[in-house]
């Protein structure tokens, strides 16, 4: 597994976009006329936003609280401190968290049988791989503070005892979260728009008129968005702590 994990940490930002492709699969619906009615497609709209809102949210604060080098070193695992502070006191693997509702919550937002019922599976199996990878390494960096560490805080499963405090005591650093995970961002609003216009003709129209111009507009706004702040991000107009 930690092999495996090694393997999936290096090219995870490519498989991030391939698992977002997977959504344009064609499925049996996940919720169904047949069995919850009419407004069956409420269910799914709301929860699946919920869901993947949630996780967006969870890698934004994670980000704005602690700076944490995410990226590894040519490609592969590595850290210079063991990161114990913000959502980190909470659970060890708070990205990876939102990764995850992210993923499950677009694929009950599409509504798609088979991207919750294999796809998040999937997902699930190569982010539990990069984890041990990523565990062996910091074991064998940090020693005994690390299994410490481990000890105390799950791997998963976020513990909410003393958030109140994690928040009133840390500064969510705005600049940061923006400049730093702009891709992530962008990715997600593209994800969820598009999921949108494509599952949701009850709201937007049966016909592709609405959708192609809201596509047209939409798009391009978050292209120019993205072009922006890396371009800024890039230049070294924005000093990033």
């Amino acid at each position: 597994m930690i092999t495996i994990g090694n393997f999936f940490f290096k090219y995870r930002n490519q498989l991030f976009i391939f698992l977002y492709a997977l959504l344009l699969i064609p499925s049996p619906e996940l919720f169904t006329y047949e069995r919850f009615g009419k407004n069956y497609w409420v269910i799914s709209l709301c929860l699946g936003f919920l869901i993947t809102t949630s996780g967006i949210v969870i890698r934004g604060l994670t980000i704005g609280l602690t700076f944490i080098e995410r990226g590894g070193k040519d490609l592969k695992i590595h850290a210079d401190a063991l990161i114990t502070r913000g959502l980190f006191t909470h659970c060890r693997n708070p990205l990876y968290v939102g990764n995850n509702l992210m993923l499950l919550g677009l694929g009950i937002f599409s509504n798609s049988l088979i991207y919750v019922l294999i796809v998040v599976p999937v997902f699930l199996f190569i982010y539990q791989a990069i984890v041990l990878a990523e565990e062996n390494f910091l074991t064998q960096k940090f020693g005994e503070s690390y299994r410490a560490y481990c000890a105390t805080v799950n791997r998963w499963i976020p513990s909410l005892k003393g958030i109140g405090d994690t928040f009133s005591t840390m500064k969510f650093n705005w600049v940061r979260w923006l400049f730093t995970e702009y891709n992530t961002q962008i990715f997600w609003l593209a994800g969820v728009f598009l999921t949108f216009v494509f599952k949701y003709p009850q709201l937007i129209g049966e016909g592709s008129d609405t959708r192609n111009k809201l596509i047209v507009l939409v798009i391009p706004i978050l292209i120019a968005y993205y072009i922006f702040l890396r371009w800024l991000r890039k230049s070294g107009k924005v000093k990033i702590d």
